[in-house]
């Protein structure tokens, strides 16, 4: 992985990674238009997760056994016709089909992960992913203000036919330089899939991390999925000033290398605990705020929310990546579709929490995720947490 391969590759994750969020802080005005009820816009965002598990479970590991580019670029160049549909969808039902086929496809970054693992030295290999996984957060992070910045200026629509062009793009870029790779698997494809289920049983630290990862990152999805409801209600903020605030948040992307450099170092099980009390206590904090109307604080907090998010998630594939280096596209396929179930959870529960109880609900949920996840990493046995 030379340097420039390092920057194509994060720039590719964070564009596909960046697909399941541009209807984020959009919910409400697309709700509007397509006549979908408040206790209802969850599912805007979740469902476009849910097809992105999907994705995870029954392509993902097919980078174990197809020549990894050509893979790709099938995959980017799919989730660009997913976005022109729901840029022109007439319906909710045509809008949340094409969201999922779009979280679907966007699973390319997830190939590209564990790819970037096999063609990095293992000494340098924690700092290439914790570069990578900045890339992808920080598209996640950038997804927000762009959709909010494009739908104000020229409606939501346009929120979905750029990044369309935009895969388009990247799977140009891809074409000219991403590698070949043909794995040396053959396994036929029920044997991959049965594989994965095996897998989850035979590494209990598997296990482990994905379910602290899918509790962070529920925590992650009910900040971001409530956070534009109150910003509007609380704070008076349009579209613009909501791109703003996300465009501020996307700075927890810089937690991602350090924590790369942490797990090289053999840092994983003390950054992993940090990283968790952390967002149980940004969550606390948010409620006071909230009342006080001090977005400033606001945006400390969702810095340091994204930045326990990133670093938990880095931590983990880097020890996952070690248990079996054969099986890292199913190793990550399992680790990342989990941890959606849990981003899908918190995406769904955030707007009836929201609509029914307020923000304190939505607080209450968040750090009940992270405080799960410690409660469970602190069950864990360090000989096997170090092995």
């Amino acid at each position: 992985m030379s340097p420039s391969l390092t920057a194509i590759f994060a720039l590719a994750c964070g564009l596909m990674a960046a697909n399941l969020y541009y209807a984020q802080p959009l919910i409400a005005v697309i709700g509007s238009d397509l006549g979908i009820s408040v206790s209802q816009l969850g599912f805007i965002v979740t469902l476009t997760q849910l097809g992105y598990c999907a994705g995870l479970l029954f392509i993902v590991p097919l980078a174990d056994r197809l020549e990894n580019r050509r893979l790709v670029l099938a995959l980017t160049l799919a989730a660009a016709v997913g976005l022109a549909a729901a840029a022109s969808a007439q319906n909710a039902a045509m809008f949340l089909v094409a969201t999922c086929i779009a979280g679907i496809c966007s699973v390319g970054a997830q190939v590209l992960v564990p790819l970037a693992a096999h063609l990095s030295e293992p000494s340098r290999q924690g700092r290439v992913i914790g570069y990578i996984m900045a890339g992808l957060l920080a598209g996640i992070m950038l997804a927000r203000p762009l959709s909010s910045a494009l739908t104000q200026s020229f409606g939501w629509r346009v929120a979905f036919a750029v990044p369309s062009v935009l895969m388009i793009g990247l799977a140009a870029v891809l074409w000219l330089t991403m590698p070949r790779r043909q794995p040396e698997g053959r396994d036929a494809l029920h044997l991959i899939w049965r594989s994965m289920a095996q897998l989850l049983g035979r590494f209990s630290q598997l296990r482990r991390r994905a379910f602290y990862q899918a509790c962070l990152f529920g925590s992650f999805n009910v900040f971001w999925t409530a956070a534009p409801l109150v910003l509007e209600d609380r704070f008076g903020f349009d579209q613009g000033k909501i791109a703003l605030f996300a465009l501020a948040g996307a700075g927890g992307a810089l937690a991602a290398p350090l924590a790369g450099r942490l797990a090289d170092a053999g840092k994983t099980q003390i950054a992993s605990a940090a990283a968790m009390l952390g967002m149980a206590v940004c969550f606390a904090a948010s409620v006071p705020v909230v009342v006080w109307g001090s977005a400033l604080a606001l945006v400390a907090l969702a810095i340091a929310i994204d930045a326990a998010t990133q670093a938990n998630q880095v931590l983990g594939q880097a020890r996952v990546y070690s248990l079996a280096p054969e099986y890292r596209g199913r190793i990550n396929a399992v680790y990342i579709s989990l941890m959606f179930v849990g981003g899908a959870a918190g995406s769904a529960i955030a707007p009836l929490l929201y609509a029914y109880a307020g923000w304190t609900a939505c607080a209450a949920a968040g750090a009940g995720f992270a405080l799960l996840a410690l409660a469970a990493w602190a069950t864990e046995p360090r000989e096997q947490a170090a092995g």
